[in-house]
Order: structure tokens, then C-alpha cells, then sequence
């Protein structure tokens, strides 16, 4: 009887799913498979909110399986030496997964190569499973990968993208051990954050249903929008693999629109950075574009950044959100790490690891090379552009609903009052704002402008 290995990463779904799509097709039965990966832990990225909704997404997973009479066979230890017993243990023949842009991914293939040749079991590798187009797919001329977005974008919208996969009607499973389903605690011990959203395929699918029928068609508009709230939220699921990206290109495609556009325009920025990644790799910890910069790295203000306490009202509230739902907007993100690292003029390393350690789509991909945008040392073209906190606040949270939503210690002042809070003057001198328990700003913009422009001109 001829056995397949579907072994599953960032690929936690049924529906348009490559990998076992294949194990199925070439086999009479599957092993799907799931590693809760010690060389994961042991990086420091299983963290307690990422934990947690990773258990959602396995016991969903699972019974996904069920309802198909089969089942996730979970093992615990090394991912390569559990697969290898695996296949030692149904004889199975071939093992697939879903290719990955990280280093750690990339030598887990490497790895798994490797083993599995000895054990004489191949060992197929599924691209166009973790993003649309796969990394190397596309590249310009003389390189290995592309450095600017636009030009990126404009061949990325006329790839012939794989078409969409139905989820299997039956997944017959080898009979072979399994460990218990894993929970948060065992995954990452920890406190989670209180308004963290539910993992798993069924609730990604009825979050991309409620997304399609409706704020889709603001999205070109509202993206940016602080209080709107009128980003899609599908981040964490399509991280977990919960949602297939080549799934939501598709529905976007058919929705059509300027909100539809904006939103493929999104899929394909996710895209960019896992090319520039697996292109890169050092870039997940190094300067992709080094700058000579003499980063800060144990500021005494890094603290308040992290609490929601810098004095300036729309950087808090966005810190403050990331803490209570391990997930921000993008715009949020981006003026989170404009202020740390061109206005406090905090290495980027600082910000990105807080980020990973609370975002529940933490990826390295997205995270690090987004950090790096924001700090000019990767593929931002304009890598010296400082963000002003009192602008943006102005711009993408007029009416100040987002600060209020966020800072309850400004509920009751209007939109001019919380916009006039960050500006230095008598104040900001005594240290608190007066009638509030909010902080007077921990800088001055002008001397950070002028500190950021000096350090990184070399001066």
C-alpha cells in the first residue's frame, strides 16, 4: 500500500492545500502530519500568543480531517528525525511540504533532503503554497530578486497564478501513532493577549466571507483610516496558513473594484518581502541596505514606547493595541517604528523583536524587512523620511475615535485637545498633562529630526 507524508507548516488548512492535494493524489493513504518543532522553541519565536492561536488552528485542522475520515498525526521533538520515524514507520515514499522564504525553512528542506534521500523517500517541495507567486519566480534582469516594489508589482500582476484547489471530499491516514493535540500552555507558557481573535480555518473563512460582502469596497479608502477599522484582520490567518493567499487573489480578482485592487496591491507587498527573504536571508537580522547608522540599543525610552506612555497620543494608542490584541493595522505598525527608530533613533532589532513577541501574524518576512522600511535600511526608496506623529494623527485619526478607543486617560477631551496633547511647552516641563494621568512627550520632534539627520549623515 503505497503511504504519502503531507507535512504541515504554514499550511493549516484543507481547502487549497498543495501539499496534500499531492499526498493524496500519489498515494493510497497520508500521514498528515504536524511537528510541534523543537528547533522552533528553541529560536524564541513560539511566543504565548502565537501559541495559542496555533492550537486553535491544529484542533480545527484535526477536525477538519475527521469530518473526512482522517485525522492530524502530531509528533513532538526534532521535525526532521519525527518525519524520518514517521516514514520508517508506514513505509511511505514521498514527503511534502510546502516551501518556505526563511533560512530556517529553507535548511529544514535542506534537512529533510538529506534524511529522507537515506531512507530512500523523495521529498517534493509545494512553492504557491505559503504565498501566490513563489519567491525566485520572478526577478529582474541580471539579479536574483527585485528591490523596489513597483517594478515587482507590474510583473507579479501578470504571473500565471496556479489555480485554486478543492478541499479533499475523503483523507484516508496510514495507521501510525500520534501525540494528544497540543494546547497553548504546552506550546509557549505565558499570559495571552485579552482581545486576541480566535485561530483556525472555519473562523478565517467566515471572516473572508464577512470581508467580501461588504468593507472590501471601502478598502482603497479607509485602509489608512485609524478609527475605521477597515483593514480585512486576515493577517494572522493567512500567517497559520489558515486562508490560502492564491484563494484570496482569486476571490479579490472576481470582487473587483478599486477596494479589491488595493487589497491584491497588499497581497502582493507580502509577496515582495518573502522574495527579497529567501533572496536574503541575512536581511531577517542585518542592515539589508546599511546605512553606517550608530543605533540607540538600551535607551532608557525604549520602556515607554513599549508601555503606550511616550506622550504622544497615537503612537501610545497604537502600542497599547498591540498589547491587548497581539495585532495592529498597518498604519499603526508603521508609526510605532518611525517613532522608535528615526525619532527615538532605537535600533530596528529593538522594535522588531518586541513585534514578534506579541503579534500573532508575526512573520519574519512581513515583520523584519517592514521594520527595516520603516528604519530606511531596506527597500524604502526614500530611506530618510521621518514620520511625524502630530501630522499623522491628524491625517488618519482625525477625530481622535482611535486615541480615545485606546488611551481611556483621554476619553473626554475632543479631537483638537488630543491632537495639541504631544506639543512641548509648560506641560511637558512638569512632566504630566494637566486633569490627565497622560505623559508629557519623552522628546522634542525637532531635536529628534535634527538627531536622526546628524547620526545618520555620520556627523
Amino acid at each position: 500500500m503505497r503511504v504519502s507524508v503531507a507535512l504541515f507548516t504554514q499550511d493549516l488548512r484543507v481547502h487549497d492545500n498543495p501539499v496534500l492535494r499531492a499526498a493524496l493524489r500519489e498515494a493510497e493513504r497520508v500521514v498528515p502530519l504536524f511537528v510541534v518543532d523543537a528547533g522552533i522553541r528553541r529560536t524564541g519565536f513560539a511566543v504565548p500568543n502565537r501559541a495559542a492561536f496555533l492550537a486553535d488552528s491544529l484542533a480545527d485542522l484535526d477536525a477538519a480531517l475527521r469530518a473526512r475520515g482522517g485525522r492530524l498525526v502530531v509528533r513532538t521533538g526534532d521535525v526532521v528525525e519525527e518525519t524520518c520515524r514517521v516514514v520508517t514507520e508506514t513505509g511511505a515514499g514521498t514527503v511534502h511540504v510546502a516551501g518556505g522564504a526563511s533560512r530556517y525553512a529553507t535548511r529544514r528542506e535542506d534537512r529533510l533532503r538529506a534524511a529522507l534521500t537515506g531512507d530512500r523517500c523523495g521529498l517534493r517541495i509545494h512553492d504557491a503554497s505559503v504565498t501566490t507567486v513563489p519567491p525566485g519566480a520572478l526577478v529582474p534582469g541580471g539579479k536574483d530578486h527585485f528591490a523596489v516594489f513597483t517594478p515587482y508589482f507590474r510583473r507579479w500582476e501578470g504571473f500565471s497564478v496556479r489555480g485554486v484547489l478543492p478541499a479533499p471530499a475523503r483523507v484516508p491516514v496510514a495507521d501510525v501513532r500520534s501525540a494528544a493535540l497540543p494546547d497553548a500552555e504546552s506550546l509557549a507558557p505565558g499570559s495571552v493577549s485579552p482581545g486576541l481573535p480566535a485561530g483556525g480555518e472555519p473562523e478565517g473563512r467566515r471572516r473572508l466571507r464577512s470581508w467580501l460582502a461588504g468593507p472590501l469596497e471601502r478598502y482603497a479608502d479607509l485602509h489608512d483610516d485609524l478609527a475605521a477599522d477597515a483593514t480585512s484582520r486576515l493577517s494572522p490567518y493567512l500567517h497559520f496558513g489558515c486562508l490560502s493567499p492564491v484563494e484570496l487573489l482569486e476571490r479579490a480578482r472576481e470582487h473587483g473594484g478599486p477596494g479589491a485592487h488595493a487589497f491584491v496591491r497588499q497581497l502582493a507587498w507580502r509577496d515582495f518581502h518573502h522574495q527579497v527573504l529567501a533572496a536574503r536571508p541575512d536581511a531577517a537580522h542585518h542592515d539589508y541596505r546599511p546605512r553606517h547608522d550608530r543605533w540607540r540599543r538600551n535607551a532608557e525610552e525604549t520602556g515607554a514606547w513599549r508601555e503606550g506612555r511616550t506622550g504622544y497620543p497615537v503612537v501610545d494608542a497604537a502600542m497599547r493595541q498591540l498589547r491587548h490584541e497581539g495585532w495592529m493595522p498597518g498604519r499603526a505598525r508603521l508609526l510605532a517604528a518611525s517613532f522608535l527608530t528615526k525619532t527615538l533613533y532605537v535600533d530596528w532589532r529593538v522594535g522588531a523583536e518586541h513585534f514578534l513577541g506579541l503579534l500573532v501574524d508575526g512573520d519574519v518576512a512581513n515583520n523584519q524587512l517592514n521594520w527595516q522600511w520603516a528604519a530606511g535600511t531596506g527597500t524604502d526608496t526614500r530611506p530618510n523620511r521621518i514620520l511625524n506623529p502630530l501630522v499623522q494623527a491628524r491625517r488618519f485619526d482625525p477625530g481622535g475615535e482611535y486615541v480615545r478607543h485606546w488611551l481611556p486617560e483621554l476619553r473626554d477631551l475632543d479631537a483638537a485637545s488630543i491632537h495639541r496633547l504631544a506639543r512641548p511647552g509648560e506641560a511637558a516641563r512638569t512632566g504630566r498633562r494637566t486633569g490627565t494621568d497622560y505623559p508629557a512627550p519623552i522628546v522634542d520632534l525637532a531635536e529628534a529630526a535634527d538627531r536622526f539627520k546628524r547620526l545618520r549623515n555620520g556627523d
